[in-house]
């Protein structure tokens, strides 16, 4: 049965998922969000996007390279299970995710609170001879520029989208001060580039008209400020225990919170743990077609731009019953309609197994998985030690590079995970030459 885009999977739980063959977790996935065939055969698909697509995408265009889409499983936001497709090479990255998520479903799992989809674009006004009439007449003038920038139909304003507000800076810089000009505009479903990018150059004949002032540089700006996505979990000790007791549970959350106050003073490693969130959220972005490389610097902005030191994205404390609290507060400029969200067959079929109904429901699902990615980070450093889980995962690609085919790539991971000492490329090939000469 078909339910197309905008339907919720009615469990994300499942169980032995990753002992299926990647045909079955297909069938599994594709039945559970309700698929068309043209969306499991774009999964099944090596060469998914078609040469004509990719040559309208980009330019110089000598073809195409895929990277692996894999589920994350166990996620209920707001009440609702999802099951969230990442897009990205690394190992333990999406076991890590799914993990994490399982660990926090007595407390209900993640609870989002996001911001309307506001976006703001830039206009750089120069050469002013008197700064304060100049904000002064803006200021005076704002439903007209709002006017202006609204007056183009378009599916965003019908949705009640549009320019909201006008908003004005004073900056001092190297070429002198400049007054910034911010237009507010709810874009909606849309991430928004085209549609801001478009209202500030409407407007800015007439800002300069008004001020006498010439305005430069007229773009959005990918820090996302009135654009936040809001999302918190909470962990009982039970839950993040390595054996199920409360006691080793406070333990281990005490090292979580020791590991996150590390990262809330010292850049170096803030920006080792923010990958971590990282590695989440870009992966889901570029699963869903989104502009992950505007997302990942709206994002890190962020964590510098409050306090003007770089800083953890995330926020790990101890409740009054003892249980983690996790949060995080980012940027997420991410739409649902147009772009590569709408042009790229896997793009689709991956939002239609998200089955998100908004951009900012969207934005939820996305900062959700990186809280988890981000404690799954934490919970193994603190731990057993971030290479235990991730060679154990990884010993297969080593495998694949040192050349074993078939049933020789899981004979080699396993040979490798039983030794001891380090495990290095040069000793996969040992073991694989070993192998072979049985």
């Amino acid at each position: 049965m078909h339910r197309g885009s905008g339907m919720s999977v009615e469990n994300s739980r499942l169980s032995g998922f990753f002992r299926l063959t990647v045909a079955e977790r297909r069938q599994i996935v594709a039945e559970a969000a309700g698929l068309s065939q043209a969306q499991i055969d774009a999964l099944a698909a090596h060469g998914e996007l078609s040469e004509d697509s990719a040559n309208n995408m980009i330019e110089n265009v000598i073809g195409t390279m895929s990277l692996p889409v894999g589920v994350a499983t166990n996620f209920v936001i707001d009440g609702k299970h999802y099951l969230i497709p990442f897009c990205l090479e690394e190992s333990s990255v999406v076991a890590a995710a799914s993990n994490m998520a399982k660990r926090c479903l007595s407390r209900g799992g993640f609870r989002t609170n996001n911001d309307d989809p506001m976006m703001i674009g830039q206009l750089q006004i120069l050469e002013l001879s008197d700064i304060p009439l100049a904000t002064s007449i803006i200021e005076n003038s704002k439903d007209e520029l709002m006017r202006i920038c609204n007056d183009r139909p378009s599916t965003m304003i019908k949705l009640g989208g549009g320019c909201k507000d006008i908003e004005l800076r004073v900056i001092e810089t190297l070429s002198g001060s400049m007054l910034i000009m911010h237009i507010l505009v709810d874009t909606r479903d849309a991430m928004g580039a085209n549609a801001v990018n478009t209202m500030c150059e409407l407007i800015a004949p007439e800002v300069e008209r008004l001020t006498g002032g010439r305005v430069h540089l007229k773009i959005l700006s990918n820090l996302a400020a009135h654009r936040l996505a809001r999302v918190e979990a909470t962990f009982t000790a039970e839950e993040l225990s390595d054996d199920g007791t409360r006691e080793n549970g406070l333990q281990v959350i005490d090292g979580i919170l020791e590991a996150h106050h590390f990262a809330i003073a010292d850049p170096f490693r803030a920006v080792t743990h923010n990958k971590g969130v990282m590695n989440a959220i870009s992966s889901v972005s570029v699963a869903c077609g989104q502009d992950w490389r505007a997302i990942e610097a709206g994002c890190h902005a962020w964590a510098s731009h409050k306090s003007g030191i770089y800083t953890s994205m995330t926020q790990w404390t101890q409740d009054e019953n003892g249980d983690l609290v996790g949060t995080i507060e980012t940027p997420m400029a991410v739409g649902i309609v147009g772009g590569a969200s709408k042009v790229h067959p896997v793009a689709r079929a991956n939002l239609a197994i998200l089955g998100v109904n908004s951009a900012q429901e969207l934005a939820g699902v996305i900062a959700a998985s990186g809280l988890a990615q981000n404690l799954g980070a934490l919970r193994a450093l603190s731990t057993s030690g971030i290479q235990a889980g991730h060679m154990k995962l990884h010993s297969r690609n080593m495998a694949v590079s040192a050349g074993a085919t078939g049933d020789e790539v899981e004979i080699v991971a396993q040979r490798l995970q039983a030794l001891s000492g380090p495990k290095t490329q040069t000793k996969v090939q040992e073991l694989l030459e070993e192998l072979r000469n049985e």
